[in-house]
């Protein structure tokens, strides 16, 4: 019988990692299953800092972003060493097994530390959308609403001053919060690592929706690590009819209040982990799949190919 187990978020923080913290807690207490708190992602696990839970410890934290029990990366956490020095730790305050809640990152600590006796299950916590194994991330839907929101505003400004705005967005390798922002938002171009980036087709592009079609604005989403987005800005100011200004939207697509979506999602994938660590069920991450929960060896997950947005882009090209 599970008496005791642990959560943690780790990574870059997003909207719904609190109410999937909430949906762990509240499940396992409900089954008569304590729950400990573990600060600061592995870090806190190695540092020992970690304390009890009880159902007032997650009241009024659904609605709220970022994550109560802090994040931080450890990249130390490869050296099995120190996975001994953690697992020691969780021995010491009884923890049997841990939800953790991140990225690809965390599902590899905590498939280190399935494989050393704790069992573990990953929740998908993060803006990219970068998890394969599940059509949508925790954090997502609310990342994605936050961009479209700040280009809306963009393009009031830009359509008074015959302006072409370009902006950056988060992504991490993956495009899904530029494609996705970029067709609620009717831009006119969107620029991934899937699309790839050829910056004089870009210039040509906006001249001819500039000198033909007689735009009076335009709005070019990036995703992140691709150009330096001040740079095309200014050439699309020397080379077009339009005045390029840049915007990188950074780490406000990271805050804010989680979406209905975000909070279902979360509250969904918390309750399913505490399931599978009661049937003794680790190493596993939580997904949603055509709108079922359901769960894959991490294993399996992380060598899952990526979804091709080629669908997407090409909606997109015939809506222009």
């Amino acid at each position: 019988m599970l008496k005791r187990i642990g959560v943690l978020t780790s990574g870059g923080d997003s909207p719904g990692m609190n109410a999937a913290i909430r949906a762990v807690t509240r499940s396992a207490l409900s089954q008569g299953i304590e729950v400990v708190a573990i600060e600061d992602g592995f870090k806190g696990m190695v540092e020992g800092s970690m304390y009890l839970m009880n159902t007032r410890s997650v009241s009024d934290i659904l609605y709220r972003g970022g994550t109560i029990l802090g994040s931080a990366r450890l990249p130390e956490f490869k050296d099995i060493e120190v996975r001994k020095v953690a697992v020691a730790k969780l021995k010491e305050f009884g923890v049997e097994a841990v939800v953790v809640i991140g990225g690809d990152g965390t599902y590899r600590g905590a498939m280190a530390l399935t494989d050393m006796g704790i069992n573990c299950i990953g929740l998908p916590g993060t803006i990219d959308n970068d998890i394969v194994s599940t059509d949508y991330t925790i954090g997502f839907d609310t990342a994605l609403n936050t961009v479209i929101q700040n280009i809306d505003k963009l393009r009031d400004t830009s359509s008074s001053h015959h302006r072409c705005s370009v902006v950056e967005v988060m992504g991490n390798k993956c495009g899904d919060l530029a494609i996705y922002s970029g067709l609620s938002c009717g831009a006119e171009i969107i620029v991934t690592q899937e699309t790839g980036y050829d910056e004089q087709e870009v210039l040509a592009k906006l001249r001819e929706l500039d000198m033909n079609r007689k735009k009076k604005h335009a709005i070019v989403v990036i995703s992140e690590k691709i150009t330096d987005v001040e740079m095309l800005a200014a050439k699309i100011s020397k080379a077009t009819g339009f005045s390029g200004r840049s915007t990188v939207l950074g780490h406000i697509q990271r805050g804010g209040s989680p979406t209905a979506f975000d909070r279902v999602l979360a509250t969904r994938m918390g309750d399913y982990a505490v399931e599978l660590l009661v049937k003794g069920i680790g190493g596993h991450c939580v997904g949603m799949v055509h709108n079922e929960i359901t769960s894959f060896p991490i294993e399996e997950a992380l060598a899952m190919p990526k979804a091709s947005r080629k669908a997407l882009f090409a909606l997109h090209q015939r809506l222009i």
